[in-house]
Formats: structure tokens, sequence, C-alpha cells
């Protein structure tokens, strides 16, 4: 194992020699050659991180190319940044060198190219380097220039729409970043994208409009008056909760919604919560919906009707919800039961936030009203896999006791 470890680090140190030739055409067959290595092998990322390669390829990322090598040089830059994409996909050390390295100033630089795909190579990279929990997010808000810039360049393309939307996705992570994006024209700029042709695009600026509503009114009330295309946004976001539709744009819209709802910008008795947005959720909470979409059903159901008893009794008596919540208490599944191992794995892994996410919703379907209380109480014992001990939980302290599970808060 040392002779191959060996033979890997020898290889890795002739990709990075190569990037220093004074022939521009080897060094950009050279960055080429390394993008096609790292491609699928995390031990070569980690060593040409190691071995130097970040620095020098941040080198020539930001060399100007004004000179009459102009072609021959943005190739070469374009490549740098592929190259960097695919290294970013790596471990969390992997990234946290690339931030350290100073990898998101000189991407962010990179965005004043007027080439388009230079552009898109440079933002396809922010956006994996942005995605990972060990990139500081604030790192987008130091210069005030760059979120007005990323701004003006959402129309270039559906892929700037797409990788920007979902940096400000994973970046907004504060009322004070949602602040920031709204006050830059966010609403205005990304309203358009719901109506794209195409379906990642519709779908990031909807995951990104889920963000900048959750608790925040001035976002809310700005959303319920915006027009996409002579339709209320309210509506388009309606149209997204249809059953023919992917499951994850139905999910993300009654997220819209409801953050929508609970900021006071629609009403909780308007025929869009309560015959659209209320029943979608419910159906997320069906045993058919993969485990993950039932959490998030079932979390953002206790938080639309937290607030009013009507949603509550409402939701009560819609589609088994009751029971559907049983359900919720019966992974992991038997392994007998199961022949597909991924299933079982997926089981395993989201078993305690099934139950988490249906005390919640328990939790607030009986916050306020005692015969929905009773009724909840009653018809979960005689479902539920352990009766006795279901029912003690539920009859503990009731009113401390559902008050602390509706404080926890849905993941946005």
């Amino acid at each position: 194992s040392v002779c191959v470890v060996g033979e890997v680090t020898a290889t890795s140190r002739h990709y990075v020699d190569r990037l220093f030739h004074p022939d521009p055409q080897k060094v950009l067959q050279g960055v080429i050659d390394m993008k096609n290595a790292v491609i699928g092998n995390n031990k070569q990322k980690a060593n040409l991180i190691v071995l130097g390669a970040v620095p020098r390829l941040l080198y020539l990322l930001q060399q100007g190319l004004s000179s009459s090598e102009l072609r021959t040089e943005c190739a070469v830059v374009l490549e740098c940044v592929v190259v960097l994409g695919s290294l970013a996909m790596g471990t969390e050390n992997n990234i946290k060198s690339l931030v350290d390295c100073h990898i998101i100033p000189a991407l962010l630089q990179g965005l004043v190219c007027p080439d388009l795909i230079f552009i898109e190579a440079c933002l396809r990279c922010l956006r994996t380097v942005f995605i990972s929990p060990v990139t500081p997010v604030q790192l987008l808000y130091t210069d005030p220039t760059v979120i007005p810039h990323l701004m003006s360049l959402l129309s270039r393309s559906p892929r700037t729409q797409d990788y920007i939307t979902q940096i400000f996705s994973h970046c907004c992570k504060s009322p004070e970043h949602q602040t920031v994006l709204f006050n830059h024209g966010a609403i205005q700029n990304i309203a358009p994208m719901l109506i794209s042709l195409s379906y990642k695009v519709r779908m990031q600026a909807l995951k990104c409009f889920s963000v900048l509503a959750y608790e925040n009114t001035q976002v809310s009330m700005t959303l319920v008056n915006v027009l996409v295309d002579g339709d209320l946004l309210s509506q388009v976001f309606v149209r997204m909760l249809q059953r023919d539709l992917p499951i994850e744009m139905q999910l993300t819209a009654a997220k819209c919604l409801t953050y929508m709802c609970r900021a006071g910008a629609i009403r909780t008795d308007d025929r869009c919560i309560v015959l659209k947005t209320l029943p979608c959720l419910v159906r997320m909470c069906s045993k058919e919906r993969l485990l993950d979409e039932r959490v998030e059903g079932a979390e953002t159901l206790a938080y639309l009707m937290e607030p009013d008893v009507e949603l509550q009794r409402i939701a009560s008596v819609t589609d088994h919800l009751v029971a559907m919540l049983a359900d919720y208490f019966k992974y992991p599944s038997s392994v007998s039961a199961i022949t597909d191992i991924k299933r079982l794995d997926h089981d395993l892994k989201h078993a305690h936030e099934l139950r988490q996410a249906a005390f919640k919703l328990y939790a607030s379907l009986g916050s306020n009203d005692e015969d929905i209380r009773k009724k909840v109480t009653s018809n979960s014992t005689h479902t539920h896999p352990n009766p006795a001990t279901f029912r003690s939980v539920l009859l503990v302290t009731p009113r401390s006791c559902f008050s602390l599970l509706r404080s926890q808060r849905p993941r946005t």
C-alpha cells in the first residue's frame, strides 16, 4: 500500500509541476489532464491540495486576459475553474482548504469578466463551496458590491439563475441576510424565474422564496402583491401544488404559502390555505411519501396551523391525518419485510426525525382545543404500536408539553 500511495503522490506532483510550465499550451493541457484525474478520485483531490495546486490554480484564474494570448489564457482560466469545481466536491477538509486559500474572493473577482462561460464556471464552483457547512456564509456579504452584481447576472442565462439562487438560498441564514437580499431586489429579480422553461430554475427560485419569506413580514407582505406574467405570486405557488408535479415542488410551494400565511400576508381562512396548502401538506404525511418528505410535510403543517384553531379542526378530520401519524412511529421496519437495502438504510436514518415531526404535529393539533386534543389522544393510542407509553406522553403536563413541542420550528 505504501507503493500505491507513493505512486499516487508522484502522479499528483506531475500534475502540479505542469501548472508552472512556461508554455501556455502545455499549462492548458496540464489543467485538462488534472481535471480528468480528480473526477471521482478523492485521494487525488486531497493530494493535489496538499501539494499546493490550489494557490497556483488561483493565480492562473486571476491573470489578466488583455494580452495577445487572450483566447489561450481564457481557456486556461476556464479549465482552472472547472478543476476547482471538481475539487470542491471533495471532503469538508478539502473545502476548508479551498476557503483558507481565499478561493471565494478569487471566484467573485472572476464574475466581472465578460465571458459568460467563465462566469458560469465561477458560479458553479461558488455554489459548490457555499453549499458546504464548513464555509462561512458571511463571506458572501463581506464586500457590499457582491450581492448587487450577482443580481445583475441573474438574467444572463438559465445556468447563472440556477447557481445564483442556490447560493442565495444556502447563504440566507438570518433576518439580516433576508434584508440584504430584499433591499437589493431579490424578489423582483427572482420572481420571473418561477415561469422559466427550465424546471431546475423554477425549483431553485421557489426554494429561494421559501428561505426569504420564513418568519419575515416585510418579504411576505411584498410577495403577496407581486405579479408574475399577470398572475399574483400566490396563484403561481398554488398551481405548483398540483398532484401531477414533482413532490419537491409541491412541498416547497406549500412552505412558501405557509410562511406567507404565518407572517400575516395571507389570511388563515383564505381558500389557498384551507383548500390547497393544508390538504397538500396532509398528503405529504402519507406513507406513500419518502421519509424525509413526510418529516418536512409534518413539520410545515404543524407550523401552519399552530396559532389557528379552525385550521387545527380542519386538519384533524382531513384524510385520516391522525391515523397517518401513528405510522411515523413504525420505523425502522422489520428487516424481513424490506427487500430494498437502500430503503432500509433510509428508514434507519430518518426514524428519529419522523418521531420528532409526529410529536410536533400532535402538539400543534391539540394545543388550543380540548376536544381536538382528546380526539387526537384517543385515536392515536388505538393505532400506536405502544399505546400505553404513547398515551402517557400525550397526557403528562399537557399545556407545557404541547407548548414546548410547538416552539420547535420547521426546517427551512
